[in-house]
């Protein structure tokens, strides 16, 4: 029995690895081991490439709600997973899948990151929205005001679903992720600001991306207490010059430019799992 009925308190939830709102989300990247690889017998290569593809394939019966694959430039890494599910043993499961499989001692873990999806605080609601077009000039007597606050409106149930259940955009090949921080420098500490400066700096970095719609996808993840980083940002483009160019431009914003670190970026392109199995020559 709960302790807390006992006492006539409103009783707690049940306990759950599921998030009350939103996903968990894991970044996979995976190095092939090559001397590994020569001691996997030419007649299981076959037997390997189909099972991986199958342990990869994000419409397979119980995949994961998104599973997307890709391969990595660079020596960071060769394969790239993004992986979401409300349940983070779904997703983990994937991550054992690949290890017992037949090519799971060739491919070594090469970095991961944990993180959650989640509707920021610094998402303006209706009523902040319509404060801060106030704050920029926009007097509500202006014929403007309106419409501007009641399109904000429409919007936001939408992109707020995007940020909690992300779609990953099918026809961008492009697609880059990193983690960041936000510094705590005794001369620049963002968590000593108050919230309305730190609101204000995010809405003028929101503006700078805001610039890409239609070339750049975005979804920030939340990290705090799940991992090294605080938030992991993932990016896809139309095309690889349209990421340099957005994270060159956002960088020259305070939030970014006095207030932000940065950890390892990979770059990579997104494909089929067979696809992306036969280009890394498994």
């Amino acid at each position: 029995m709960n302790p807390y009925a006992q006492h006539g308190a409103q009783a707690l939830p049940d306990p759950t690895v599921k998030m009350s709102e939103g996903w968990h989300c894991l970044h996979l990247y995976y190095r092939v081991d090559q001397s590994r690889l020569s001691q996997v017998h030419d007649h299981h290569r076959a037997e390997g490439r189909e099972q991986l593809a199958q342990i990869l394939d994000p419409n397979r019966e119980g995949a994961p709600a998104r599973l997307l694959t890709s391969v990595i430039s660079g020596g960071k890494a060769d394969l790239g997973l993004m992986i979401m599910d409300p349940d983070p043993l779904k997703i983990d499961s994937v991550k054992h899948a690949i290890r017992s499989s037949r090519f799971g001692a060739a491919l070594v873990p090469a970095w991961s990151f944990v993180s959650i999806t989640e509707v920021s605080e610094y998402v303006p609601t209706v009523e902040q929205f319509a404060e801060r077009l106030k704050r920029e000039g926009v007097d509500p007597s202006d014929p403007t005001y309106g419409p501007k606050v009641k399109a904000y409106e429409g919007r936001l149930p939408a992109m707020n679903k995007q940020r909690l259940y992300p779609d990953i955009p099918p026809t961008y090949p492009v697609m880059c992720f990193y983690p960041m921080n936000k510094i705590r420098d005794p001369h620049a500490n963002w968590f000593r600001l108050p919230f309305s400066e730190r609101s204000r700096l995010m809405a003028e970095h929101a503006t700078s991306g805001i610039k890409f719609a239609g070339k750049v996808s975005q979804l920030i993840t939340a990290s705090t207490g799940f991992d090294d980083w605080e938030w992991g940002v993932t990016l896809w483009s139309r095309a690889p010059e349209h990421i340099k160019d957005i994270v060159y431009s956002m960088r020259f914003d305070e939030a970014s430019a006095r207030y932000a670190e940065f950890g390892p970026f990979y770059i990579g392109y997104t494909m089929s799992p067979a696809d992306a199995i036969s280009h890394v020559k498994l």
